[in-house]
């Protein structure tokens, strides 16, 4: 812990919890608190009542950086600047997140998804030091992805919507219709833990190694790696959440990806994530001491 460090607000806002903490760096997390995600208003309300009792134990924060759930809009430039938009999570319709809180606070808010909060986490601390562009994959419940290239995250139109790009999908061998609500048998739809357990009957925590799963699991990811390493050009690609626990899995999706380039391109660094399940709340820090450093 450095006094001369900016003391940043995070919010690591999930669809099941929000986890808060004030700190400077990873190692300087202090008084991690889990809320769990409620209604807007309520959920919210906790928030602001941790950060205004931790500004008056650890004084004023330079700012608050948020990664969130989405779909989300991270256009500063956009009148619905900061607001969870059209997701699925029932009452967080068109919810003013960053707005809210930062009022609440007077803070400065950085506003972004999780996972690219996670991006920028990982280029900062984590297993993407030193590489100038860095994609973070998560596989969890759905997919989301996010990318951070020279220090900054990746935005367009919106952010980018890495779980729901088309892979090949041979019905033959897998007749699974997918699980995606939206797009049926996209990334998401294919390769999620939603996916997984829809098709198996079990999760991926129930399924033993030598289940055929895991080889159609690494199939699907490592096709969606070689597609992003074709369209981005990452230095590093770090896939991370639950799905990516299970043993080995890691070397088997590495190994089909560079498989499927063939030798075309440079071959990127595949790997787990440096932060761990600390990934998406250092990456709110690393919002916020973006801003601050801006």
């Amino acid at each position: 812990m450095s006094a001369s460090l900016p003391l940043i607000g995070a919010i690591e806002a999930g669809g099941t919890k929000f986890v808060l903490a004030t700190g400077t760096g990873p190692g300087d997390l202090r008084e991690v608190e889990r809320v769990p995600t409620t209604t807007p208003a309520e959920t919210l309300w906790r928030c602001v009542d941790y950060f205004a009792a931790a500004q008056a134990r650890h004084g004023r924060l330079a700012a608050l950086g948020i990664a969130t759930f989405g779909p989300a809009s991270v256009d500063p430039a956009a009148a619905d600047w900061g607001f969870i938009t059209t997701t699925p999570k029932p009452g967080w319709q068109q919810t003013d997140v960053a707005g809210a809180i930062g009022r609440a606070l007077g803070v400065p808010v950085a506003f972004d998804t999780d996972v690219n909060g996670a991006a920028l986490g990982e280029w900062l601390w984590g297993a993407g030091q030193g590489c100038g562009s860095v994609l973070y994959l998560t596989v969890g419940t759905g997919i989301g992805g996010g990318v951070v290239i020279n220090g900054r995250p990746l935005h367009g139109l919106l952010h980018p919507e890495m779980g729901h790009i088309r892979i090949p999908h041979d019905r033959t061998a897998d007749p699974f219709s997918g699980a995606c609500p939206w797009h049926g048998d996209c990334l998401e739809g294919l390769a999620s833990g939603t996916a997984m357990t829809q098709r198996w009957g079990n999760s991926g925590d129930d399924l033993p190694p030598d289940h055929p799963a895991w080889d159609l699991e690494s199939q699907y990811l490592a096709a969606a790696c070689a597609n992003f390493a074709c369209t981005l050009s990452p230095h590093a690609i770090l896939l991370g959440g639950g799905v990516m626990d299970h043993p080995g899995l890691i070397d088997r999706v590495r190994e089909k990806t560079l498989a499927l380039l063939n030798g075309y391109l440079p071959e990127p660094r595949i790997s787990l994530p440096g932060l761990g399940s600390r990934a998406g709340l250092c990456g709110a820090l690393a919002l916020g001491l973006e801003m601050v450093a801006r």
